[in-house]
């Protein structure tokens, strides 16, 4: 069942997952009229005639006037279009929105990831199959089911021209939902995609039961991990210390309800990778992104010693006790002897 709308709606959404239902929500508390795109039939069906989405927001009713449809031109037919399917889908998504999406309709890249096989940020694979579009980032620390409940929530969007995040910001921003606007796209989306990895170390670390103290170290050598990436992708380091960077790696490395560090609690209880995946619906970014991320990093010259661990249990079959003690024997250094500095 799909509703395309008879009217060119505000703000179209491109994903029925738990995270597009809940910013369907935002939009609408921000008074906009919304259309949601769903790849899953029974998704449609349930949003049009329950109000509700049962198979990845359970116990959430939705607005009424919350469309939904299973026809991309009808969503591209909006004002504002948010593109928030996983991130390893957003290229198929993206070449299937190219014929439909005119090229002055703002998109604003709500995914969270790096591309397997190109190593591509999210917005760089956008930029490739919609090129010449003006595209935004929306990121920060953010679980959908407190989105959705109207919980207090502060995110960032970012965008090369300073005037498409301050637009977009105003469009979405509400008492409850507090968008920053920012110019620094790549900083902010580094920070979305390079938590999830190491969220997962965070969940066997805690999975093997290596207690808060070793919690704290991860976030804050995660953290350091991270900007060394982000300012070598020419990212910010004021960026990376804010929501979207330690802001989100702290919620999602503390958070009960992250994919990301329950996946890693349950490798670390011993459980085998491929049977976790297979009993969940929704994805944990950090799986795929692992790999791209380690390989990117290579290409960059930057050390990530905690995500190459992460890369090393996930995909290269490494011992998760023999890893964690390779981690530990790294040579003594200075905290910051690996001076952070912006690049010229």
């Amino acid at each position: 069942m799909s509703a395309a709308p008879d009217h060119k709606p505000d703000i179209g959404i491109v994903g029925g997952g738990a995270w597009g239902t809940a910013l369907a929500l935002v939009a609408r508390r921000a008074r906009a009229s919304v259309v949601l795109w769903a790849h899953e039939p029974e998704v449609v069906a349930a949003i049009n005639t329950h109000h509700a989405n049962p198979l990845f927001l359970p116990d959430q009713p939705l607005d009424p006037a919350i469309g939904a449809t299973g026809d991309l031109a009808a969503v591209a037919r909006a004002g504002l279009v948010l593109l928030v399917v996983p991130a390893q889908h957003v290229r198929a998504v993206a070449t299937g929105l190219a014929p439909h999406l005119p090229a002055t309709t703002p998109l604003v890249v709500c995914a969270k990831g790096i591309e397997t096989g190109s190593c591509r940020l999210m917005t760089e694979v956008v930029a490739e199959c919609l090129p010449d579009r003006s595209i935004a980032v929306l990121s920060g620390p953010t679980f959908a089911r407190e989105v959705a409940r109207g919980l207090p929530t502060a995110i960032t969007i970012a965008a090369h021209d300073p005037r498409i995040a301050a637009a977009v910001a105003e469009r979405l921003g509400g008492p409850t939902f507090r968008p920053y606007p920012s110019d620094d796209p790549v900083g902010t989306e580094i920070g979305g995609a390079v938590k999830n990895v190491l969220a997962i170390a965070c969940g066997i670390a805690h999975g093997r039961g290596l207690g808060d103290n070793a919690r704290a170290a991860l976030i804050t050598r995660g953290l350091a991990e991270m900007i060394r990436f982000g300012v070598a992708k020419r990212g910010r380091v004021d960026t990376l210390i804010g929501l979207s960077g330690l802001g989100d790696l702290t919620l999602t490395c503390s958070g009960e309800q992250s994919r990301n560090l329950s996946l890693g609690i349950a490798l670390g209880r011993g459980r085998a990778l491929a049977d976790i995946v297979a009993e969940r619906r929704s994805i944990a970014e950090g799986v795929d992104s692992a790999g791209a991320l380690v390989a990117l990093a290579a290409r960059l010259g930057v050390e990530m010693p905690i995500a190459a661990a992460v890369d090393a249990v996930l995909n290269r079959g490494a011992d998760i006790d023999a890893t964690i003690a390779a981690l530990l024997q790294r040579p003594f250094r200075a905290e910051f002897g690996d001076a952070i500095v912006a690049p010229d």
